[in-house]
């Protein structure tokens, strides 16, 4: 038997502006990391490690949210083998 829980969240203002930073972020991660990994491909035959880490210099605003939620999307491009 599967059991199934929702849960409903009510954050306050300064809550909804850190949630929508981090999709954005994320969001903003997953193509950047992607694309360059297809770009790397494409010139050198050969695939390329790159880390969320590795933008943050470029990128300050990725420091403002929550590096788990970066390392998460490493996993996910990982996985697709690329």
């Amino acid at each position: 038997m599967n059991k199934a829980f929702k849960f409903r969240i009510y954050p306050n203002s300064e809550q909804e502006v850190l949630i929508a930073k981090t999709f954005g972020c994320v969001r903003f991660i997953y193509n950047k990391m992607l694309s360059d990994k297809i770009e790397h491909y494409e010139k050198m035959k050969q695939k390329l490690n790159n880390t969320p880490a590795q933008y943050k210099k470029e990128y300050e605003w990725l420091k403002e949210v929550d590096s788990l939620a970066l390392a998460n999307v490493q996993i996910k491009i990982i996985n697709l083998n690329l």
